[in-house]
């Protein structure tokens, strides 16, 4: 189900200047959104290895459905090595390759396939879970070895939001500790948080927590219904469009991104055209009662004081599209989220499938987008969650379910197009 889509804004109508709030500085020229250096259709600027599906926590909204054992099925080492050498194959600079799983500290290999990694040319990082392997020791290791990042999990500022959420005690106490000797040792560390109805009014309280801890990044997840997830309530377009707006918010104070939520490229541009119009973007956008008490919660803990003098810009990344996951057994898919496979690594090397395969490719070309988004003149910078759409319909090229955005209905097209210099918003007929 489509879900409650906010009512359409004459695309005429210029909005009056703000009275209220006093809009954030605008983010100057194409900046506003940041395009990949490399040819997206040659190589990725990613590249996820589910490196085991064996894990501990009982995570409600596990996408892997990840089990207590190892399954035999998966990459052992040498194929291992195998795909990290596929990976180089791509070329300087290598894609960044990050290990994941489940709980990745369950190979014994893991140092070993950082270290080959490393002298293969590959930037290597290392996403685990938060687990009793998470350990001082064990963030040493991999750090002196080569990992050049972390990334953890915080679905809640408080041990009950996030060990309710991740279904083990103690998981919120484990990450908070993994989190500060990872800084403490010198490492970039990234804050994931899944966004969904149990923690909406949570985010402020989180938010506060990752500019206390520090961070290189944080991204907002927004859910897609697979695996466990497919139990949890969703979020409705209208309250997808006041989080991300609150989280293009909080980027003046920390470095914060997205996951799932493709159109805050689109929010971005939006709020920089509005930005630099003056105008409201509360009225423009017609934000909706989240969205104030989220922003009111923000102003209270002082989370708009003294930060960032300019937004992250959002990178433009998406499944299949600078973006290639790679499971445990080593299929090929565009997403973790999205389930269709291209290939196999074992058989087939990773540069060919994500140049030259037909799921690959397809999902590159934004003109075989459908439904609203196929219409969309911000289709080329946002494109929707292409795993959140296969999730609710079966098609992988359908409308974003949770987008309520009405195509055309900017009131600022040449604007928006000028700040892309040029090549920005152009309607279309869609499929």
């Amino acid at each position: 189900m489509l879900g409650v889509i906010e009512p359409e804004a004459p695309a005429h109508a210029r909005p009056r200047p703000s009275r209220s709030a006093p809009a954030p500085p605008p983010v100057s020229g194409a900046r506003a959104v940041r395009r990949q250096h490399q040819a997206v259709a040659d190589k990725p600027f990613i590249v996820i290895w589910e490196s085991t599906r064996a894990c501990p926590l009982a995570c409600v909204h596990c996408r892997a459905t990840a089990v207590p054992g190892r399954d035999p099925r998966e990459l052992g080492t040498r194929a291992a090595k195998g795909l990290i050498d596929q990976i180089a194959a791509f070329g300087r600079p290598a894609p960044l390759f990050v290990i994941t799983g489940g709980d990745p500290f369950q190979r014994p290999d893991l140092l070993e396939l950082i270290v080959y990694g490393t002298r293969a040319g590959v930037r290597v990082a290392v996403s685990p879970s938060g687990t009793p392997t998470l350990t001082a020791a064990n963030l040493r290791a991999v750090h002196e070895v080569g990992a050049v990042g972390l990334s953890l999990s915080l679905d809640g500022s408080t041990a009950a939001l996030h060990d309710g959420f991740r279904g083990v005690p103690g998981v919120f106490r484990w990450t908070l500790d993994a989190w500060d000797t990872a800084r403490a040792l010198g490492m970039k560390v990234q804050i994931n948080t899944t966004v969904s109805q149990h923690n909406l009014h949570d985010l402020p309280e989180i938010a506060a927590l990752v500019r206390e801890h520090g961070v290189m990044l944080w991204s907002a997840f927004f859910l897609v219904p697979t695996g466990r997830g497919r139990d949890l309530a969703a979020l409705g377009p209208a309250e997808t469009e006041d989080v991300l707006n609150f989280v293009h918010d909080v980027g003046l104070s920390i470095p914060a991104k997205t996951t799932e939520a493709h159109h805050f490229r689109r929010v971005a541009l939006q709020r920089a055209v509005l930005a630099a119009q003056g105008a409201d973007h509360v009225e423009v956008l017609r934000l909706g009662p989240l969205y104030r008490q989220l922003r009111e919660r923000g102003q209270e803990l002082g989370l708009y004081e003294g930060g960032r003098r300019t937004r992250r810009p959002p990178l433009d990344v998406n499944a299949g599209r600078g973006f290639v996951f790679v499971s445990h057994t080593g299929t090929v898919h565009p997403s973790g989220f999205l389930p269709l496979a291209a290939g196999d690594v074992r058989t087939r090397p990773l540069t060919e499938i994500y140049r030259e395969s037909e799921l690959f490719t397809g999902l590159r070309d934004a003109d075989r987008l459908g439904g609203r988004c196929g219409r969309c003149e911000f289709r080329r910078v946002c494109g929707g969650s292409r795993s959140r759409a296969h999730a609710v319909t079966g098609d992988p090229y359908a409308e974003e379910p949770w987008c309520g955005y009405r195509p055309g209905t900017f009131p600022y097209q040449r604007e928006v197009a000028e700040l892309l210099g040029g090549a920005g918003p152009t309607a279309r007929g869609g499929r």
